[in-house]
Parts: structure tokens; sequence; C-alpha cells
């Protein structure tokens, strides 16, 4: 456990770059020693006053320079599954930013890779399994003090979207993560998907498909309603409350600051997922770097990435088709166990 452990970051956006300040300066335990974008300017950005680190254009040159023990993934889900696949051909632990793979046929390919290692190698970057509430609502639904759980009502909202940003990205990106907590919180998979569209906000791009209104449900009769508005205009929300038949619990109301300014009292509103989650980024990084370090992988699974996948194409077929679609998942390797807690 003395030596650093050595992480190659893929990709230098927004996400990269402050999983390389995570990294550098909030994470202990391991350095940056490779980082690698397309554009290498802007890797060179990125590791901008840190030492010890090289700057590459490709994937691979990055996964073999001279010290990477462990690799973060946080390129553009397209390229995920050559990363994976190639931290896999090297003996690599990831970890990789969701979607793991946009598609549930290359996210199958990934599960399987792993499979034939007999060995898990990748953990998948659901962060709100570490952010504090969401982990005090998981340990109420299991201590059955709310009765089964009935309902989960979830609100996502972005102030706005990124430019190319498309209709289907509201399901297979931003909603994914409702998809993955759902299934981690009601310890179940979702079978079936209906999206439903409201009215376009006037705030939205043209042709974008914004707010939606999404139901999933799950294997046992639980439902799950999801609210995604990405340019609601005001700020960042998440929020989740479970119904169960004994109680109900509700969480996202936390972040927040009280301003009083000029007679008039308000709370502040997070700007983006960087801010409102960025306490669970760090818990998240910190415990996959320890877990590395102690030769184990834990976490979110590939077969986790996989079925949000899976549930999230349904989403998109619903939304573009139109009416419920059921998700059908292939039979789960044992790799990965039971259940999806």
């Amino acid at each position: 456990m003395g030596e650093l452990l050595g992480v190659a970051v893929l990709g230098a956006g927004h996400m990269g770059a402050d999983h390389v300040r995570r990294l550098a300066y909030r994470v202990s335990g391991a350095r940056v020693v490779a980082v690698a974008d397309p554009d290498g300017a802007r890797a060179e950005e990125a590791v901008a006053g840190i030492d010890g680190v090289t700057v590459h254009t490709g994937t691979e040159a990055a996964l073999d320079a001279p010290g990477v023990g462990a690799v973060l993934v946080a390129s553009p889900g397209p390229a995920h599954e050559q990363a994976l696949l190639a931290a896999f051909a090297r003996g690599l632990p990831v970890l990789c930013e969701k979607p793991m793979v946009p598609d549930a046929a290359g996210a199958l390919r990934v599960v399987e890779a792993e499979a034939r290692l007999g060995r898990r190698l990748a953990q998948i970057g659901f962060m709100r399994r570490y952010d504090a509430e969401y982990g005090r609502l998981k340990s109420l639904l299991d201590s059955g003090r709310l009765g089964r759980p009935l309902m989960l009502h979830c609100v996502h909202r972005n102030v706005s979207s990124p430019p190319g940003f498309t209709s289907a990205m509201l399901i297979d990106s931003s909603v994914s993560h409702e998809i993955d907590a759902a299934r981690w919180l009601l310890g179940e998979e979702l079978t079936a998907v209906t999206v439903l569209r409201p009215r376009a906000a006037a705030g939205a791009p043209e042709g974008l498909a914004d707010p939606q209104f999404v139901l999933l449900e799950s294997e046992h009769g639980a439902l799950v309603d999801v609210e995604v508005f990405v340019n609601c205009g005001f700020g960042y929300q998440v929020r989740c409350e479970a119904v169960g038949e004994k109680g109900s619990a509700r969480i996202g109301e936390g972040h927040t600051v009280l301003v009083t300014s000029g007679g008039v009292a308000g709370e502040e509103v997070p700007a983006d997922y960087l801010v409102r989650f960025a306490d669970a980024y760090d818990r998240e990084v910190r415990a996959w770097v320890d877990a590395t370090r102690r030769g184990r992988v834990t976490g979110p699974s590939a077969w986790d990435g996989y079925a949000a996948a899976a549930v999230a194409e349904a989403g998109v077929r619903s939304l573009e088709g139109g009416g419920r679609q059921t998700v059908v998942l292939a039979p789960r390797p044992g790799l990965y166990g039971g259940g999806s807690r």
C-alpha cells in the first residue's frame, strides 16, 4: 500500500479535467501519470502544473505509458468500448464513466470480455451510489422501515443542454443515472419503459424533446417515474422520493444555501452536477483507488453498465416509436452474482 497508484486518464474534457484535479489534489494514494485526448492542447491544459504526466492523443499510447497501473475513462461514450477492451487486454483495472457503452450490444460485448477473464476489472461511474443522501435512502429501504417500496418519484433538471445534445440523450445520458439508482435502491431489474413527451419548453433548442416523463417498471411491480428537464434555466436539481407501504423518504433538498439579501430570502441552486455531486465523485474515486491498491474491484459492475444501457435503449425506442417497451437482458454471467445491489 506504500506505492502510489499510477493512473492514466482518458479524456480531458469537462469530466476528465475534473478527475485529473481530483486525483492530483483531493484523493490520496494515486497520481496521474498519463492523460490522453485527441485534442493535445486540451490535454496539456488539463495537466498544467502537475509534474510527471505524459500527454498523448491516442488511448493505447497512454495505457502503455511508464507507471500506468490503472485507468480512468472519461472520454465520450462512443470511445468507451475500445478503451475498456484495451485495458482488459493489459490487465488494468478501470473506472469508466457512464454510460459504460452507449448501446446495449456494445455493453454486452464488454461484459462478455470481462467474463472471459474470470475476474472483474471494471467499475462503472454511477457516482450516486456514493452520495451520502442516496446512501442513507438505500440503508433505509434495506432496513424495511418503509415497508416494501412501491414507487420512486425522481426529478433530474439541468440549467441547459450542451451543443449537440439530442432527445435520445435525455434518456441514455441523463436518465441513465436514475436507471442505475432505481436498480440499486430497489435491488431488482427494470423490465419495461414508457416515455411521454409533454410540449417542449420554450428554452429548449429547436427539435429537442425537452422535458420528458419516463416511467420505469421493476420486475417485482414497483414503479419509478422520472421528470427529466435539461433546459430548465434556473439550476441543477436531482431529487428522489421513495414511497413504501409504511412510509416515505425524500432526498435532494439538502444541497442548498439560504441567502437573505435585499429583503428577500431564497435558496441557492447548484449550477451543475460537478457542484451537486462533488463529494460523491470524491468518495467514488477514493473508494476505487483504495480497492485497486488492495488488488480488488468493487462498486457498480460492467453488468450494471450493460443493464442501464439496455433499459435506456428501450426508453429511446419508446421515445421514438411510442408506447411501452420491454427490456430484455442477456443471461447474467456468474462473475456478477445475483441481484442489482
